[in-house]
């Protein structure tokens, strides 16, 4: 409700002030100029982030004093704490950093803020930057129609960077004129009660422009023309510090729950700080004093010295709450309790882990994160397959022999396939394809081939659940027979099943492609040699009057089902886990080649 009628307020006391004044017409371009150039500049960003970010994160991040370093000099460069936030989310829902590493990042991100109160203070007020702008607009735009990705997000870049320095002109050609007509400053109000006041206009200014840079920028340009007061000013930057948590918030409510933990993270870290500096911003303000006067800075230099005392409040923010990171990320751990969702016979439903709308935007992050989920898929899909043969997952995964693996089985009365795959597998798959789908309309044509190979990886592993939901009644029933050569030969699958399953686990870490190429290739032939239909077997046993007739068309049809069980799980490997740009034409072996060995 809230929200719906933000937009009519806004458009009503903007109408309002173009009425009561022409200059106030000045101001307000600059900052809705300011605004655009921010969207240009974040979107040139995260066209340039393609890949690069996510390489740097990986050797950035396993350090808490890398986090935030990661987090101060990416803000610096994109100015943009909001952007750096909704980014960090989305590389932690898709499990490129944990909730540890995202909340350094964060850190960072608001000691990373200062450096455009600094450029604003120390360049942008003193000369004209318009002139700078100009030239940034016409190389942007021309860079803009060209067809190279990289060459648009430049110009995205620059088109940004040359509006950001537009809105500022004109903000502060506003307010000098705007106090010809109408001082601002006679509104301001000392004390305590001044500080809450200009707090809270801080947090709505925010709110309402969606970026804490935009709100001091506009402060500064308004107390460089002498329209608020040095003290009011301090409170709004505490203000807009607070205020900008709503944009992680609103980035987070299309991420998973981690997503939320760090967005928790982000608005307890903003908000403490903040009502930490209302109360001791008279302490503040002297260290100001202080700082300022060391470095040189005169005491009349009010902008100068707001620079400085943002800087003082949000490093001394950090140092500060460094020493309490466990605790939070504990705190939010309970907050935020992972959500599960229950059937009528209160039975555990699984959900994708890693997809979130917020990847979607960020092409080498919704490859991985749809890797990611399409690893996770596997992994319940080989639960089932094994629950579906009477084994136990654990069993397969260790270094128990195959024999003790077969011997000890499972003991679940009421599990079935079909039931565990309608419960666990068809959401997943699902949001697997639906994302997969949405993710490449901004891709090019690599990233498509990549995303086509999961979308078959996605295939290959409901088929090869599928066939095991054929084969699950025979294998209960047979492998409990008093016939021994008929439960030797189900006893064969299971085996087959069990060394196919380990091989792709060992494959999972396996760095070299040629390696994995050939142990794939050995399998496919292993299976082929091993399909009774092919090999035999079955006639064999009902000529030799082993087994009966009823017996030897379950098996035939079984032997059918687990070979395209096989079958599919070594499409699904060769698809993940196969660089097919680095794969050697005389390795590959597909069922032609394996026919012709085996027959």
């Amino acid at each position: 409700m809230l929200k719906k009628m933000l937009l009519p307020i806004i458009f009503l006391v903007l109408s309002y002030g173009f009425w009561l004044s022409p200059d106030f017409k000045t101001i307000a371009a600059g900052v809705a100029i300011f605004l655009f150039g921010m969207v240009a500049l974040e979107e040139g960003f995260k066209a340039f982030s393609g890949g690069l970010l996510e390489k740097i994160l990986e050797k950035s991040t396993n350090k808490l004093y890398k986090s935030i370093s990661f987090g101060v000099v990416t803000t610096s460069i994109m100015q943009s704490s909001s952007l750096v936030s909704v980014l960090t989310i989305s590389f932690l829902g898709a499990g490129l950093i944990g909730l540890y590493q995202g909340i350094g990042i964060i850190l960072g991100a608001n000691i990373g803020t200062t450096t455009g109160a600094w450029l604003m203070a120390g360049f942008g007020l003193k000369v004209k930057i318009s002139a700078y702008a100009m030239p940034m607009l016409v190389f942007g735009v021309i860079l803009l129609f060209q067809k190279a990705k990289a060459l648009k997000s430049l110009g995205y870049v620059l088109v940004g960077l040359g509006f950001l320095f537009l809105g500022i002109h004109y903000m502060k050609e506003g307010f000098e004129t705007f106090k010809d007509s109408v001082d601002l400053s006679s509104f301001g109000v000392p004390g305590f009660k001044g500080v809450i006041i200009f707090s809270l206009v801080g947090i709505f200014a925010t709110l309402v422009m969606q970026s804490s840079h935009a709100t001091l920028i506009l402060t500064l340009a308004a107390l460089a023309a002498g329209q608020i007061t040095y003290e009011n000013s301090l409170a709004l930057t505490i203000g807009a510090n607070i205020g900008t948590t709503i944009t992680a918030i609103l980035g987070s409510l299309s991420s998973n729950m981690d997503g939320k933990k760090l967005a928790g993270a982000h608005f307890i870290f903003n908000v403490l700080t903040g009502i930490l500096a209302i109360f001791v911003i008279q302490q503040l303000e002297v260290l100001t004093d202080i700082t300022s006067a060391f470095v040189g800075i005169a005491d009349d230099d009010y902008t100068m010295k707001l620079a400085v005392f943002n800087t003082i409040f949000k490093v001394l923010g950090v140092v500060i709450f460094l020493p309490f990171i466990n605790q939070l990320i504990t705190l939010l751990e309970k907050v935020f309790k992972s959500e599960k969702f229950s059937t009528k016979l209160d039975e555990e439903v699984e959900g994708v882990k890693y997809l979130n709308d917020s990847i979607l935007e960020l092409p080498e992050t919704a490859i991985i994160a749809i890797t990611k989920e399409t690893k996770h898929l596997y992994e319940v899909a080989f639960k089932i397959i094994a629950n579906g043969i009477l084994l136990k997952k654990k069993n397969i995964l260790s270094s128990m022999s195959i024999e003790d693996v077969l011997n000890d089985e499972h003991t679940l009365k009421n599990m079935s396939v079909k039931h565990e795959y309608s419960l666990k597998v068809k959401e997943i798959s699902g949001e697997i394809l639906h994302y997969a789908t949405q993710a490449q309309n901004s891709m090019n044509s690599e990233d498509i081939e990549k995303i086509y190979r999961l979308k078959l990886s996605n295939k290959y592993i409901v088929a090869a659940i599928k066939s095991t939901r054929h084969i699950e009644k025979n294998i209960k029933f047979y492998t409990k027979s008093k016939n021994e050569y008929i439960k030797e030969q189900y006893n064969i699958i299971r085996r087959n099943l069990v060394k196919l399953l380990r091989l792709i686990d060992s494959i999972d870490v396996m760095q070299d492609n040629d390696d994995i190429v050939m142990l794939l290739s050995k399998s496919k032939l292993h299976v082929k040699k091993y399909d009774m239909i092919t090999n035999g077997t079955a006639d064999d046993l009902i000529r030799k009057g082993f087994i009966s007739n009823q017996m030897a068309i379950s098996l035939m049809n079984d032997s059918t089902y687990a070979y395209e069980i096989s079958r599919n799980l070594i499409e699904m490997a060769e698809e993940m886990f196969i660089n097919k740009s680095d794969q050697k034409e005389h390795l590959i072996m597909d069922d032609e080649d394996i026919n012709e060995i085996v027959l």
